[in-house]
């Protein structure tokens, strides 16, 4: 993945034209870069969509031949290298009777998500929705023989919800000429032959037999060439020239960031535009019949408020059955999340980031003119103080009630009185209302600038593996389990707000029986050699939680990630709070 900035698409993209096969080449209108912009502030705006993976894979739902596969659900043909004829056998068995385009789009509203994005097509090749460029769809081979996404289009248009599609342009186990298969087709492909015989002919599709679209998702470009990506996005934009393109398109040719799955940048982040952290609800994508590692509420609307403050939207994934359910569990969380957003959602549409730099896990803010939105994460007591607010606060109150709370000016900030418990289970919100309409913030103190000490706590990072959890009462991550396929670890991401070497501690707790494992702390990018690493050895804490000195690592504006993890299984149980960097003075 790679962030690009919005507003900067070459102008050679606005008048490229792709090839067609046949004779279904057309002219391309030149690229009109207001109604991009206008469908960016729009989609600045809604914040919160759904997202929705679902397709053949959802039928073995994590298992093959009576065999558990690890990993996320829909990867299941890659990871068991499954031949395309035994894999396409699903389509056979597909037969969706309890979907619902009214009940789904309906979840979404509920939930408070603005817009919905679908996997018309993902890696494994299949058509989620009536294609002539390929027989592999849903009306001509299942016994549905119906196109949900006629229906699920039209439900979420009716109930004034933006639609889009996710797309997987390079990718595609099913032909020979798309990438990722070498099991059944040699890895050398022709993927413009693969570009003009489906993916030109099916982006056309989309865009043309389901109405307005608020965007095209793409995934994972891989080989495919500058101009070949150019040649999308052209025809992208001249079929329907609001519609957004994410940057995993590639080449730097998306309106708006992606960031990676589940990563959510550690700081604020506004340098390269507009940006969104696709989630999940539990562990996997598609479907797992026996992935019930569920998110808890205030978990989610954390990460909401968080994502929301640092300028990003926040994407929140569902994986139906291949009946087309929508799991209940996943239900009953979002019209919890939909419930609070009843109550405080003005303090997160249209809402600005936060004009502060992110120092813990106490509360975060988005702002309006006039107004700050402090969403409490974790209640800090009778009191709450703000170093680095210097604009008068004129009056505060809790956006549940109205109820007025007490301030006053303390040092370089303001000082809030609070009741002894929250007011809210999940996110207590305390409007600040502010003389002028934009904050005056303490050097030091503002969005731009970054900590000199930075507490990285568990809670920001990305529990990556099915065997971590986080527990909130000791604000800790545990579960470090090594696998050869998809091993747990704890992942932060810089987003190039570090850059220099940086002395490393780690708080934690450990049983005294399980120390001695080994551990490790990398800065990296995939593909790459680390751009910094310390090893330690997990210590008897005695149960306790310590801060132990690690090493010094040095991170680059271009590393994309930060990961913890063990080399071993010897202290898989060890509860990590947290990693500090502070900037080496030599």
């Amino acid at each position: 993945m790679k962030y690009i900035a919005s507003g900067v698409i070459c102008a050679a993209l606005i008048l490229a034209s792709c090839s067609q096969p046949n004779s279904t080449s057309t002219a391309r209108q030149p690229e009109d870069p207001q109604k991009t912009a206008e469908a960016l502030k729009h989609f600045d705006q809604n914040k919160f969509g759904m997202f929705i993976h679902w397709g053949l894979y959802a039928i073995p739902a994590g298992e093959w031949k009576g065999k558990y596969v690890r990993g996320i659900g829909e990867w299941i043909m890659f990871r068991e290298k499954i031949p395309v004829a035994e894999y396409s056998k699903l389509a056979g068995e597909f037969n969706p009777v309890k979907f619902s385009g009214a009940e789904w789009s309906q979840l979404a509203k509920d939930a408070g998500m603005k817009y919905l994005v679908i996997t018309s097509k993902h890696h494994d090749g299949f058509a989620m929705f009536a294609s002539k460029a390929s027989k592999y769809n849903i009306v001509d081979a299942t016994p549905y023989a119906k196109d949900p996404m006629k229906e699920l289009s039209a439900a979420c248009a009716e109930r004034g919800l933006d639609f889009g599609f996710y797309y997987s342009q390079d990718q595609d186990w099913h032909e020979a000429n798309g990438r990722g298969n070498n099991w059944d087709f040699p890895e050398k492909r022709d993927a413009q032959v693969y570009l003009e015989g489906k993916v030109f002919p099916q982006i056309r599709e989309i865009l043309t037999q389901y109405g307005k679209l608020s965007l095209i998702w793409f995934d994972t470009p891989g080989l495919l060439s500058d101009q070949q990506t150019a040649d999308l996005r052209a025809m992208v934009k001249s079929l329907q020239p609001s519609c957004l393109i994410n940057s995993r398109i590639g080449h730097d040719r998306g309106d708006y960031a992606q960031t990676g799955d589940n990563a959510i940048p550690i700081q604020v982040y506004t340098k390269d535009g507009k940006w969104e952290v696709p989630a999940t609800l539990n562990d996997t994508w598609g479907y797992k019949k026996n992935d019930q590692h569920w998110k808890d509420p205030r978990d989610l609307i954390g990460k909401l408020a968080d994502i929301v403050s640092k300028g990003g939207n926040y994407l929140l994934n569902v994986g139906p059955t291949a009946e087309g359910v929508i799991p209940p569990a996943s239900q009953d969380i979002l019209r919890t999340i939909g419930k609070w957003l009843d109550v405080n959602g003005e303090s997160i549409y249209g809402t600005n980031p936060s004009p502060m730099n992110i120092r813990d896990i106490t509360w975060r803010v988005t702002t309006k003119p006039g107004k700050l939105y402090f969403h409490i994460l974790n209640w800090p007591g009778a009191r709450m103080r703000v170093d680095g607010l210097e604009s008068e606060v004129k009056r505060a109150y809790w956006l549940t009630g109205g109820a007025a709370v007490p301030i006053k000016k303390a040092g370089n900030g303001i000082e809030f009185t609070l009741p002894a418990k929250a007011v809210d289970p999940y996110d207590s919100v305390l409007v600040a209302e502010i003389d002028g309409d934009a904050p005056k913030i303490a050097a030091g103190y503002g969005a731009d600038e970054v900590p000199a000490k930075l507490d990285l706590y568990a809670w920001v990072g990305h529990l990556r593996g099915e065997e971590i959890r986080y527990d909130w009462a000791t604000q800790s991550a545990s579960g470090f389990k090594k696998f050869e396929n998809a091993s747990n670890a704890l992942v932060y991401f810089p987003y190039k707000a570090l850059d220099g070497d940086y002395d490393v501690e780690v708080t934690y707790s450990c049983a005294n029986d399980a120390a001695g494992g080994k551990f490790q702390i990398v800065a990296g990018r995939r593909g790459a050699n680390p751009d910094g690493r310390v090893e330690g050895t997990i210590e008897k804490t005695g149960n306790q939680f310590v801060t132990r000195k690690a090493g010094r690592l040095t991170v680059r504006p271009q590393t994309g990630q930060i990961i913890f993890d063990l080399l071993d299984d010897k202290s898989a149980a060890v509860k990590i709070r947290k990693i500090t960097l502070s900037r080496a003075s030599s």
